[in-house]
């Protein structure tokens, strides 16, 4: 197997293929790096036919934006033998369609290489990474600066499986849920900028003291988050004290009946409303809740590379 290795380094950072595929296989028509790069030319491609699987015009939207691998850079590790895209495909069938790992279709990569791909990519950070580039094409396509300036946080309680470990899973008083917690904070388009997923005992107030940090950490222009009455009490002043920032209660008053849209607070709502479409999210099943998170991202990812493939709507003067 011949590992064409001629490339610029001092582009690998920025670019995901710094330079025009040369494949190693002529009969190949992918153009990842594991195919260009790689030994992902000795396995077959695969026909494209689920509803979760990339369009061309998608793939070739996010294909700029993915992390580069750490092989292609020096940094260890041997040439990947799977298609990035057929890997990327087979976990979106998964997020999706919510089936077991063992349950992937057989025209994917063997379940155990696309778990393996996938834990590779949240252990070191990729898939946050993937999805925070996405994020950044999605809101300059619509015309925002990259980096927000308001955010608006909220949670959300789901069921455990029995798979999630007692340490991790607790009982939701107000929800009537036992299993976990979804705290999320999202721009004004609706697009996560940080997740956390602990136990559903775990109070909206508590949970949220780190979150805001990191979202301190992590995007310093930000300045105001919009919140429901249950980030209410000492967390306003300590936001505006520790990290600046101004913490604005959108509350519901007395003369409301039924579901009412309130300002701003839809935004994050139909954002957690969005995580429910994919299945593997209606129920956490996941043992790790690093391992939800990741797979909350996921569904991000999937639904931001869809709108960027998405035409743009035509002008009208």
């Amino acid at each position: 197997m011949r590992i064409h290795t001629e490339y610029p380094e001092a582009l690998l950072p920025q670019l995901y293929a710094p330079v025009p595929a040369h494949f190693n296989s002529s009969d190949v028509l992918c153009d990842c790096l594991a195919h260009v790069y790689g030994n992902a030319a000795d396995h077959p491609d695969r026909k494209r036919h689920y509803p979760s699987d990339m369009s061309d015009e998608e793939w070739a939207a996010v294909r700029p934006l993915l992390p580069v691998p750490a092989w292609l850079e020096g940094r260890g590790g041997q040439p990947e033998g799977y298609c990035h895209r057929q890997m990327l495909d087979a976990i979106r069938y998964l997020v999706a369609g919510g089936i077991s790992w063992r349950s992937m279709p057989v025209d994917f990569p063997a379940w155990a290489r696309v778990y393996a791909f996938f834990r590779r990519w949240r252990e070191n950070e990729l898939i946050a990474e993937f999805h925070d580039r996405l994020r950044e094409n999605v809101r300059k396509r619509e015309g925002r600066e990259a980096e927000p300036s308001a955010g608006i946080i909220d949670a959300q309680s789901v069921k455990a499986a029995a798979s999630v470990p007692a340490a991790s899973r607790g009982y939701d008083g107000g929800k009537q849920v036992n299993g976990r917690k979804r705290h999320v904070i999202t721009d004004c388009l609706g697009l996560i900028l940080v997740v956390a997923v602990t136990a559903a005992n775990i109070g909206d107030r508590e949970a949220a003291v780190s979150l805001l940090a990191r979202l301190r950490n992590l995007h310093r222009d930000i300045t105001l988050i919009w919140a429901d009455g249950g980030y209410t009490g000492g967390l306003i002043d300590w936001c505006r004290e520790k990290l600046a920032l101004t913490l604005e209660i959108v509350k519901r008053t007395d003369d409301m009946e039924g579901f009412v849209v309130l300002p701003r607070r839809w935004v994050v709502e139909r954002t957690l409303s969005w995580l429910m479409h994919s299945r593997r999210l209606a129920r956490d099943y996941e043992t790790l809740p690093a391992t939800s998170e990741a797979m909350i991202l996921f569904s991000m990812i999937t639904r931001m590379g869809r709108r960027l493939a998405r035409p743009r709507a035509a002008v009208r003067h």
